[in-house]
């Protein structure tokens, strides 16, 4: 009989990681295989195969495929953005040059912090005549004339993606419309996106900049996810009748779902993917934010900060009740974008994290990555410069090999290129080593911090989930520079991600700009824009194959002062928007003021509340995995050093001490209830765990290894 089940594929830059859900036993499965980045659709149905042998199963048995990719993370993190074109009102050629005169932290006096280079140059902004204003009314009509000269300026140059942002054109957008037409006609090889489509929200620059960068990742991402597409519909049924109108019946109503994770905790269809590519810019991350805020919420922690320890990034965020905090203020790397995404901070430390000299002599780490291919040098696949990982490998903090013996590592190639990096900082191998991991270690808890105690939260009140290939092996320093309360290492922590992907819903967010006073609220007028928000999330769920009877709806409205600069985020309940309703919004607006800031005008009437935002995400539930607990040790007739101890390996945790034969232990035949002390080092088939001297863990009824500073090391 055919099975059902369900396969979650995470496409990172060194590792494809797969977990399949048997939706009848509950069975869960889980594989990893390398990346392949010449063309990642071979890693991908590497990776289904490999998890359907597994399981006995065969492509038949398959209902569907969600996949989390770093494709859009990756290339903006690098900054590796080709020419972009960039269209906009006349006379505001320079928003992107004014920005918002942030200056980063850590320069104190903006005298001495020079501004990044813009992500499209001042000679590929050009602008097109027209005016719409703040209600959306025409004040000068769109200058066709001029749009078409400037589509043809770009052609002749051979500029091929291009963003459009018009000013107000979240009120109106027909001048947009207009230009894009123009566009087709004169540019037709052109990709396009238009600010209306990606962001229907006001303020100027952040709206133009993430127009921008969906137009920078449209072409990479339609290009990977039509690839994976038709892959994935040859592998899985492949075509005997290849007439066209088999061929037309094939690619809609026999396809397979395919679903691409997106960066607010849902999923979209890959079919859809093409039109919302900036969905997709933490698409990986935002999975294994899902994955290990539900497994770290089962094990009964509340307050818990996630990292996301990948073979390019870090990726680290706050989970409150098993929920991730969202935000529409976010960014990857040096690019904003203000869309709702998991608030996730990324960082370019991951395994493949290349050590480099700067200038000025000192010692960096990342963000340039080594990757897959070549990889670091102890890959040995023509890899020239040291990375986090080599440092690992060297220390012994790694095996010799990963995926259980499927990689072989060359540890001598990375004590080389360590030790030729060593010699150019005149210290000694060790101490060069433990110094890049130090500088890795300081990166992640940078981030760290920057999503908890920016956000008013204490880190001492926090656990921190560790996951990915590489997001356990700094754990016990992370512990020591942030005073964290401890660790969690969900079970297959390098598969954390894959997880993720079958916990989540489909999401589809839509908002709109309504600037109002709350005296002089439209309170109709309020009821259509939910009643049309709420209509094009029906119909696109309606599109993804969700019957009426199973969508949900969620409302959230932007508050502010009057006068303030930036919003609060408020939940609007469902209910019929009366006078009534909106005082019950602006009194929750209070509350939540208070909150986060400490005070509230609530008993000023002077002080207005204005409403600027309308809300409403579209929810196509799905049914998530059981988590199975694991067998208690007491029931056991062996001890733990029968089952699960296997031998000694020198490793080095302390440069001056150097290497001590350290005991391993085998993760997969741990059992509820065992106890280890550091040093130690715990190995499993896609991850290690490196237990620190001075720290101690458990492992709970889940199977997560729950790691604390002991008791001496404490009082020390």
């Amino acid at each position: 009989m055919t099975r059902r089940i369900r396969i979650g594929i995470d496409t990172g830059g060194t590792f494809t990681d797969v977990v399949a859900l048997d939706e009848d036993s509950g069975e869960l499965v889980t594989t990893k295989t390398p990346s392949t980045p010449t063309n990642p659709a071979d890693g991908f149905l590497t990776g289904v195969s490999k998890v359907l042998d597994l399981m006995d199963a065969t492509g038949d048995d398959i209902t569907s495929v969600s996949h989390g990719t770093t494709v859009a993370t990756n290339k903006l993190l690098e900054g590796k953005v080709e020419a972009l074109g960039f269209i906009t009102t006349e006379g505001y050629e320079f928003i992107l040059e004014i920005a918002r005169q942030a200056v980063p932290d850590g320069y104190g006096n903006s005298y001495f912090w020079v501004k990044p280079p813009r992500i499209v140059p001042a000679d590929y902004v050009k602008t097109v005549g027209g005016r719409i204003d703040f209600e959306g009314k025409q004040i000068r009509p769109f200058d066709e004339e001029r749009a078409v000269a400037v589509a043809r300026w770009f052609k002749d140059r051979g500029i091929t993606t291009i963003g459009v942002c018009f000013l107000h054109s979240y009120a109106d957008d027909s001048h947009e419309l207009a230009m894009r037409d123009v566009l087709r006609r004169e540019h037709p090889d052109a990709v396009v996106s238009i600010s209306s489509e990606v962001l229907r929200e006001y303020r100027e620059y952040e709206r133009s900049m993430t127009t921008l960068v969906d137009a920078a990742v449209k072409p990479n991402v339609s290009r990977y996810v039509a690839n994976i597409r038709a892959r994935l519909d040859d592998f899985l049924a492949p075509p005997v009748d290849v007439s066209p109108r088999a061929m037309a019946l094939a690619d809609t109503s026999t396809r397979l779902p395919f679903w691409v994770m997106k960066s607010n905790g849902g999923v979209l269809s890959a079919d859809e993917v093409v039109n919302q590519p900036i969905t997709t810019v933490l698409s990986g991350p935002a999975a294994g934010a899902l994955g290990a805020g539900l497994i770290a919420s089962r094990a009964g922690f509340d307050k818990v900060l996630t990292c996301d320890g990948g073979g390019t990034s870090t990726d680290v965020s706050v989970v409150l009740s098993g929920e991730p905090t969202l935000t529409t203020e976010g960014s990857v790397g040096a690019y904003p974008s203000k869309i709702p995404m998991i608030d996730v901070v990324t960082v370019g430390a991951g395994g493949g994290s290349i050590a480099w000299i700067s200038p000025e002599g000192s010692l960096k780490v990342g963000p340039q990555s080594a990757g897959a291919d070549p990889g670091p040098l102890c890959y040995a696949k023509g890899g020239t410069s040291p990375t986090i990982t080599d440092a690992h490998v060297m220390l012994g903090r790694i095996p010799p090999h990963l995926l259980g013996g499927e990689i072989p590592l060359d540890v001598e190639a990375a004590r080389a290129g360590i030790t030729g990096l060593a010699g150019r900082l005149d210290l000694d191998v060790e101490h060069c080593a433990t110094g890049i991991l130090e500088i890795s270690a300081w990166n992640q808890a940078n981030a760290l911090r920057q999503v908890s105690v920016k956000r008013g939260l204490d880190v001492r009140d926090f656990m921190l989930t560790t996951f990915g290939g590489s997001g356990s092996l700094l754990a016990c320093r992370l512990v020591d520079i942030l005073g964290l309360a401890g660790v969690v290492v969900p079970q297959n922590p390098g598969n954390v991600s894959a997880f993720g992907l079958l916990t989540v819903d489909v999401k589809n967010d839509y908002v709109q700009t309504a600037v109002a006073r709350h005296e002089s609220l439209d309170h109709a007028a309020v009821q259509s824009t939910f009643d049309e928000l709420t209509t094009k999330a029906a119909n696109a769920l309606d599109a993804q194959g969700f019957s009426r009877g199973d969508h949900r709806y969620t409302r959230t409205v932007d508050l502010r002062y009057f006068g303030q600069a930036y919003e609060v985020r408020v939940p609007a309940p469902d209910g019929a928007f009366d006078e009534a309703y909106a005082a019950d919004l602006a009194s929750r607006f209070h509350d939540e003021h208070r909150a986060l800031y400490g005070y509230d005008f609530r008993d000023e009437p002077r002080q207005q509340v204005e409403w600027v935002n309308l809300r409403v995400t579209g929810i196509g539930p799905i049914t998530r995995p059981v988590l199975r607990e694991l067998e208690p040790a007491a029931a056991s007739p062996s001890t733990m050093e029968q089952r699960a101890h296997r031998g000694t390996r020198p490793v080095c945790f302390d440069p001056d001490g150097g290497h001590v034969d350290t005991d391993l232990w085998w993760r997969p035949d741990l059992l509820a209830g065992d106890v280890i002390e550091g040093p130690a080092i715990i190995e499993e088939f896609g991850s290690t765990v490196p237990l620190h001297p001075g720290f101690g863990l458990r492992v709970d009824a889940l199977g997560n290894l729950v790691i604390t500073k002991t008791a001496h090391a404490t009082e020390a």
